[in-house]
């Protein structure tokens, strides 16, 4: 399996939640040179929002950089 956690040449989000008990992790790093990391179900939630919005995807859509 390949390492799932994103650096700069291999940018992406990556979210995992190992049980329903657990906490939440994410990261992230964008191509424009952004990175996050998140720990908690709602910060997680909120690191994910503002990806979508605003990086990755985004990024050809005319969004922030």
């Amino acid at each position: 399996m390949a390492k799932l956690t994103p650096s700069p040449d291999r940018p992406g989000l990556h979210v995992s939640k190992p049980s329903p008990s657990e906490p939440a992790t994410a990261s992230a790093v964008c191509h424009c040179g952004a990175s996050a990391t998140a720990k908690g179900d709602a910060q997680v939630g909120a690191l994910v929002a503002g990806w979508n919005a605003n990086h990755g995807s985004a990024h050809s859509r005319g969004g922030a950089a």
